[in-house]
């Protein structure tokens, strides 16, 4: 005879581990009333799915920041809809981990995944869940800060972006302030000293092709107008191959301007002044530190003074000065 389950064993069950109605009782008539076997199918089960689904995209899920004397830090547990990163329960197991990772002091993501939650590893829990949901679900993110004088926010409390920001001296209003500006501004480093080396390379990479393609670009047009071709009908082949269709190009205009642009373009790619081209291109990557070092940044948050962010902080606290920030996001920019 198949073993009863009786419903006060069901909702114990459910309030131990989360999962639906049917699979408890599943999962203890299986067990024939035994919790602890019983919570090793679900878990079983959980992994099961997961496994499953492990090639699904997670591009949602919850981002939570918490701080407490001497330590702050921010967990990300992604998952598939918006539906499910929405739903209470959700968002409570990601702050449990939250909470223990905090208690627990924990510096990295592997001693989040490890963390104990209830008799659980962190991670076996998010599995668990996984399994209750249909849907894939992974710790996908973990930063700390250590140290006093830190200020943490989560933007619009929708728990999709975080940050925290510590300062060199107390000031929980401009910390905050600056936390929201790192939210809205998305820098990728305190000061230009800061930068990594292989993005600052990348961005002069990319400055000097652009810039060499601009000049190359100039010179076709000037050919082009010198000739009597309007560049703007024969930018692209698509173009021209609309304009002619159109009317506005003769195939004799439309061959000429191919013409005079491939013999412009390869006269100007060999005699490129290399020594404006590197100029130009430094230009871009001063620029591109001015906007993506947060101490340079125009301060979005104060009186419309154009101040940077170091200048404002100034004006607050001579003194005052960004130690460190972090931010996660899980919205596309």
């Amino acid at each position: 005879m198949a073993y009863k389950v009786s419903m006060d064993d069901i909702k114990k069950l459910r309030t131990m581990t989360g999962a639906g109605l049917a699979d408890v009782k599943k999962a203890l008539t299986e067990a024939e009333g035994d919790f602890d076997k019983a919570k090793d199918l679900l878990r079983e089960r959980g992994l099961a799915i997961a496994a499953k689904r492990s090639d699904r995209e997670t591009s949602n899920g919850c981002v939570l920041v918490k701080k407490v004397e001497g330590f702050a830090a921010m967990v990300a547990v992604k998952c598939e809809t918006d539906f499910v990163a929405n739903g209470a329960d959700f968002i409570a197991m990601v702050q449990s981990i939250l909470d223990a990772a905090v208690a627990a002091k924990a510096k990295t993501i592997d001693e989040v995944k490890a963390l104990d939650i209830n008799g659980q590893k962190a991670e076996e829990v998010v599995t668990q869940r996984s399994g209750i949901t249909g849907e894939k679900m992974e710790i996908d993110g973990y930063n700390v800060l250590e140290g006093d004088n830190v200020e943490v926010y989560d933007h619009m409390g929708k728990h999709t972006l975080c940050t925290m920001v510590q300062t060199n001296k107390e000031n929980v209003d401009a910390g905050h302030k600056v936390a929201m500006q790192v939210a809205a501004m998305k820098p990728v480093a305190l000061d230009a000293e800061s930068v990594d080396q292989a993005i600052l390379d990348e961005e002069y990479k990319t400055a000097v092709e652009k810039t060499k393609l601009e000049q190359v670009e100039k010179y076709v047009d000037s050919v082009l107008k010198k000739h009597g071709i309007n560049p703007n009908l024969v930018d692209s082949e698509d173009h021209i191959e609309s304009n002619m269709a159109k009317g506005w190009l003769t195939q004799e205009e439309a061959d000429e301007a191919r013409k005079l642009k491939a013999e412009a373009a390869e006269e100007k790619a060999k005699n490129l002044p290399a020594q404006m081209i590197e100029n130009i291109a430094k230009g871009r990557v001063a620029k591109f530190l001015k906007g993506n070092c947060l101490v340079d940044q125009e301060f979005q948050f104060g009186d419309s003074d154009k101040a940077t962010v170091s200048q404002w902080l100034a004006q607050q606290d001579k003194e005052l000065k960004i130690v460190d920030f972090k931010r996660f996001t899980l919205v596309a920019e």
